[in-house]
């Protein structure tokens, strides 16, 4: 409960801990597996209230670890994999949007380009820090950061690697080309790639990331988990959408098996198991076209709005490609047997760019020289449930997706989101008020500065682009899509 919280300034991670602490953890150099789920939603696991969706996997983690309340990601793919890569935010990174990036040539405003449309060369990745540290170091599934070979994972500091590059749930593609058996799943190769990593890596310190494409659109799932769940009693608060449900569990059983393995080796004490997701999640695509694809696109027949539905996040706002709290609050559970207590929940105000810092103290790494890092260690969240209440979270959207450009910043209970067309800002307490639908500028005129002032500073901070007007806007054509022009 938060009277019974430690409130303390978040300090430089040199001084979170006592040296005996830190030096105790880097002598055993935990293993680390991050499992990373795509659109996952903050409301479509049974540990944060679903009733429909299954999960004794994950739920299982949930009982043998923490689960936070209040865990932050990009609203989109791209920001959130180049803010854990990087320990960035994603407007100082420069990948605010996925790549290439959303285009609407006729809107009022031209939005911003990404100045590359891969990880800028400069950065030194998470995996690259690991290597120094001494980590074996391992990352299999969506990449989403560059496809070129150089700017694959397996150059960005990761041993062993296979990207996802395209083919759907069923006939996926990889590069390099993975030997495996080719005609297994995509969620299934992918715990595959991580189960053989873990056996051949067992006895040595090791970081493994597992980027899961589950459940992302266009939703496609085995016939026999659809027919469960089309059998299954509905939910009348959600959408009980059956081919969502059975990619949630195809991720559930990916999490059973890398469990079960690390258990069965007996290196489930020295392990940090995390799963989380990249943004919120999908109630509907952006371009308004049916959602289901390959063998499950005729699952609901026309006229079925669950063609077009996917999940919602309710209580939260909106969902994915937004910065309301349905597009940017996630799915977190972290695990780490003898440190962090069994059955726990956080309050702690986290975000992608935490895991970072929270990797190299956990490992004894150096930070990279020359590089922000905008986050902070969770381990004293993690370990002693010591965190800032009024903790600062920032995310930077300038493009349109969902909704208009926007830009915006959570302290504490407050949150204020500018939108970047209009200029127009609106103030929320998320302690009273979860659903953001009363704006409270006016009411608490004081805060509402001090928010703007703090918001406008991290943006001259981290040089964060904006658009700008557009001479070529059409009120006619202002919501058809295109090619984003700079996407080569």
């Amino acid at each position: 409960m938060k009277h019974q919280i430690k409130k303390f300034l978040l300090l430089p991670i040199a001084i979170f801990l006592s040296w005996t602490t830190i030096t105790s953890y880097a002598q055993n150099q935990p293993n680390i597996v991050l499992i990373m789920a795509d659109d996952l939603g903050g409301r479509d696991l049974p540990a944060y209230g679903n009733r429909f969706n299954e999960t004794p996997n994950i739920d299982r983690l949930v009982s043998q670890g923490m689960l936070f309340r209040n865990a932050y990601a990009a609203p989109v793919c791209s920001p959130t994999r180049a803010s854990i890569q990087s320990g960035q935010y994603s407007a100082r990174v420069g990948i605010f949007d996925f790549i290439p990036g959303h285009w609407r040539p006729y809107e009022k405003v031209v939005v911003p380009h990404h100045d590359v449309q891969h990880l800028p060369n400069q950065i030194t990745t998470i995996g690259e820090s690991m290597q120094s540290a001494g980590y074996k170091t391992g990352y299999f599934g969506k990449w989403h950061l560059g496809n070129q070979e150089e700017h694959l994972p397996n150059n960005r500091g990761y041993d062993k690697a296979h990207t996802y590059v395209g083919g759907g749930f069923y006939n996926p593609k990889f590069l390099p080309e993975y030997e495996g058996d080719k005609d297994k799943r995509l969620s299934v190769a992918l715990t595959d790639m991580g189960v053989n990593f873990i056996e051949e890596n067992q006895k040595k310190p090791f970081f493994l990331f597992i980027s899961h494409y589950d459940v992302h659109v266009q939703l496609d799932a085995d016939k026999d988990l659809i027919n469960k769940y089309l059998n299954k009693e509905k939910d009348p608060d959600y959408p009980s959408n059956a081919v969502y449900a059975a990619m949630i569990e195809h991720l559930d059983n990916s999490v059973g098996r890398i469990m079960k393995t690390i258990e069965d080796l007996g290196i489930g004490d020295n392990t940090l198991f995390i799963f989380y997701s990249d943004n919120g999640g999908v109630d509907n695509r952006f371009d308004n076209i049916p959602l289901l694809g390959g063998e499950s696109k005729d699952i609901y027949p026309e006229g079925n709005p669950l063609r077009f539905i996917a999940t919602e996040n309710n209580p939260l706002r909106a969902g994915k490609g937004t910065l309301y709290e349905g597009g940017i609050r996630v799915p977190l559970i972290i695990k780490w047997p003898g440190k962090i207590k069994a059955g726990v929940t956080s309050d702690a105000i986290v975000s992608s760019v935490d895991f970072y810092p929270t990797f190299l103290e956990l490992s004894n790494g150096n930070r990279p020289k020359g590089q922000t890092l905008d986050g902070f260690s969770m381990l004293p969240a993690l370990t002693k449930n010591e965190f800032d209440l009024e903790r600062e979270i920032f995310t930077h959207y300038p493009v349109y997706h969902h909704e208009e450009p926007m830009s915006a910043l959570r302290k504490g209970d407050w949150k204020i989101i500018e939108n970047l067309v209009s200029g127009e800002y609106d103030l929320y307490n998320l302690t009273y008020d979860i659903s953001e639908m009363t704006d409270l500028k006016y009411s608490f005129p004081e805060k509402f500065l001090e928010m703007k002032e703090k918001l406008k500073e991290w943006q001259k901070n981290t040089n964060a682009k904006f658009p700008i007007p557009n001479p070529a806007f059409d009120q006619e054509r202002r919501y058809e899509w295109g090619k984003n022009p700079y996407s080569n």
